[in-house]
């Protein structure tokens, strides 16, 4: 089928051919007699990176195929998404052991994203769960994991598909006593008070902060960290207690319609942050939570990136090394001095991690939106430029516009990745318009 495609950033916005399958027959024909295609899930990656010319819909291979309630194990088709596997497995007494700020992404795109979540610094991401999969490469099915052909399960993890089609995942997920998380709150005055509270409170399993980009003088990168960490029968409510592991559907806001361009501006941006910050109205507030409104806060918004406009937004997410303080707080004066701060601005710590391709490498983490406009790229390529100097790199999973010398210096295992990729898919089958403009295929 012939449509129109976009990722949750909205840009940017590809004509191609979509095609789904429900039976493995079906898949491999498809990719026998095609070429120039890449696998994609629910678009919730923000980016091009499950873009291309002939766009595979994993959506409708979403069966469960294994669940063992006593060792926590997890077998599925690549379709599903986070929040169907929630509803399976948090009333038997199981979480995901990792997760990114939206449940509504499949399981495959986790795999292909290797998504990190508040818990990288104490548990890693994605891929330190997995216990094996399959994937359709450009020669057949492989199945693999961290000991077998493990050159493609590194590949395949944070390699944003270009090793082939998931189409089988096996891993562990995380026990809980109940659906609620126990959470702090403790607000920060400036950035050397938040890097010192993220040491502080470092035991904590969960981890991050909202940013204030706008802010100048002594309270620049006044910020608000929350931890957390799940929470015991004890620490509920009695009428919680009677039923633990069971949430209350809510409901839900929906954005009907892109927001006008002139909706988001320096003034509204300042106002939002500024209400943000004073909505805490004590330094420390402790409570207990249910677990969707800490980890998916903005999954109660349906369409919320239409608050973006028409032409869409980018979301840009960059690490620095944690020597490199110095270099986070000179790209947070950077954007101050612009004006173009985000509403949402999210600070993480990452724990070590030196895989193939994946993102994640011990540091901070920095993730803001920023809505497509006149002059935005040559700003990005600036910033680029500073994440680069400090010795950082850029999320693929996010990344919609990257010019191809910046991710080759950047990521330093770059050359490997693609003589793996080359192996399993001799042939070029499958690329994005990503990996085209990173000269990772087609070249």
């Amino acid at each position: 089928m012939r449509k129109q495609l976009a990722n949750w950033g909205n840009y940017p916005v590809l004509d191609c051919e979509e095609s789904s399958f429900t039976l493995e027959e079906q898949l491999v024909q498809f990719v026998d007699a095609h070429d120039h295609m890449i696998a994609r899930g629910n678009g919730r990656c923000y980016g091009d990176a499950s873009l291309g010319q002939h766009s595979i819909s994993t959506l409708r291979y979403d069966k469960v195929l294994a669940f063992d309630t006593t060792s926590g194990y997890f077998e599925c088709q690549p379709g599903i998404t986070l929040d169907q596997v929630l509803d399976i497995t948090v009333p038997k007494g199981w979480f995901l052991p990792v997760t990114p700020g939206t449940k509504f992404i499949t399981v495959g795109g986790a795999v292909a994203s290797d998504v990190h979540g508040k818990n990288h610094h104490s548990e890693g991401s994605f891929s330190n769960h997995i216990i094996q999969m399959e994937v359709l490469t450009g020669q057949g099915p492989v199945t693999c994991s961290p000991d077998l052909h493990s050159d493609l399960f590194w590949a395949t993890c944070g390699g944003m598909g270009l090793t082939g089609v998931i189409t089988k995942v096996a891993f562990r997920l995380k026990k809980i006593a109940t659906a609620y998380i126990h959470q702090k709150q403790i607000k920060a005055e400036n950035l050397d008070e938040i890097l010192r509270l993220f040491d502080e409170y470092e035991h904590y399993t969960y981890s991050m902060a909202w940013i204030d980009c706008l802010q100048k003088g002594k309270s620049f990168g006044r910020s608000i960290l929350i931890v957390g960490e799940h929470a015991t029968p004890e620490e509920l409510t009695d009428a919680q207690r009677k039923a633990p592991l069971q949430l209350k559907p809510k409901p839900k806001l929906n954005i009907p319609f892109n927001f006008p361009s002139f909706v988001l501006n320096n003034f509204t941006v300042k106002l939002f942050n500024a209400l943000y910050y004073a909505k805490n109205y004590k330094k420390v507030i402790d409570n207990v939570v249910p677990y969707e409104p800490f980890f998916y806060p903005l999954d109660a918004i349906h369409h919320w990136n239409r608050g973006y406009g028409k032409q869409g937004f980018v979301q840009y997410q960059f690490v620095l090394p944690k020597d490199k303080k110095e270099g986070l707080a000179a790209i947070l004066r950077r954007i101050s001095d612009k004006g173009w701060g985000s509403f949402l601005a999210v600070l993480k710590v990452f724990g070590r991690q030196d895989d193939l391709i994946s993102f994640p490498t011990e540091g901070y983490t920095l993730a803001l939106d920023f809505p497509v406009r006149k002059d935005l790229f040559p700003f990005l390529d600036e910033l680029d430029a500073m994440v680069l100097e400090y010795g950082g790199r850029l999320y693929l999973s996010k990344d919609a516009r990257m010019r191809q010398e910046i991710f080759w210096k950047s990521y330093p295992n770059a050359r490997r990745f693609a003589d793996i990729v080359k192996q399993y898919d001799p042939a070029g089958k499958f690329s994005s318009i990503q990996s085209d403009r990173l000269l990772l295929t087609n070249v």
